[in-house]
């Protein structure tokens, strides 16, 4: 991950430790929260997990839903992290165990809230370190780079892996996200269970926000 220096690290430790709360979650895109100062968004495949990221980030066990079964998170789910920045977790995409009516509704939701999301300053895509890029983040990829959003891959659970198979992983997906133009070049290895990551991927965070103070 790109280097940080102790002054960017402490930003995003206060950043996560002041007050973070849930705002509400949306069905549609007229139930979103008014835009009002930075916003970042989370996506991934059902179960890559979100949700666990949440907590692990804020040190709330329970912020955010966490399920073993995928699918679970089925609307846009809004965070005030210290006032200072606004967090969407969004609904998993690929195979749920849902109504297929239900997993193309909220698919759908997904993709107009990141073309109609003014302050959506990024969207960290998680990618299960495991298994790496599948096809069905491939259109994902497509429409953030067709909509200009900026997004970085974040690995999860990268705990499980041995040291050689998660930099393997991690050049795998830097080659495939190399040519994208809304791609940011640094990829972020994390696990939820073991922290790893974290003071890295909070003081990002603290980053955007002082580039749009």
């Amino acid at each position: 991950m790109t280097e940080f220096s102790a002054s960017e690290i402490e930003a995003g430790r206060l950043l996560f430790a002041g007050e973070c709360s849930f705002i509400k979650g949306a069905v549609a895109l007229e139930g979103l929260p008014e835009t009002a100062g930075v916003e970042i968004a989370f996506a991934g495949r059902s179960n890559v997990g979100k949700s666990s990221l949440v907590n692990a980030l804020t040190g709330r066990k329970t912020l955010a839903k966490v399920s073993n079964t995928p699918g679970r998170t089925q609307e846009l789910n809004f965070f005030d992290i210290g006032g200072k920045l606004t967090l969407c977790d969004m609904p998993g995409y690929g195979f749920a165990s849902a109504p297929q009516p239900k997993v193309r509704a909220w698919t759908k939701l997904v993709l107009e809230y990141l073309r109609a999301r003014v302050n959506l300053a990024r969207v960290y895509l998680l990618i299960d370190s495991r298994h790496g890029l599948k096809a069905t983040d491939l259109p994902v990829l497509d429409l953030l780079d067709k909509s200009g959003v900026s997004f970085q891959i974040v690995l999860t659970k990268a705990d499980k892996l041995k040291p050689g198979e998660l930099e393997a992983c991690i050049e795998s997906v830097r080659a495939a996200i190399r040519k994208r133009p809304a791609a940011f070049p640094v990829i972020a290895a994390t696990s939820s269970e073991k922290g790893d990551g974290m003071p890295e991927l909070k003081a990002a965070m603290a980053r955007l926000i002082a580039e749009r103070a």
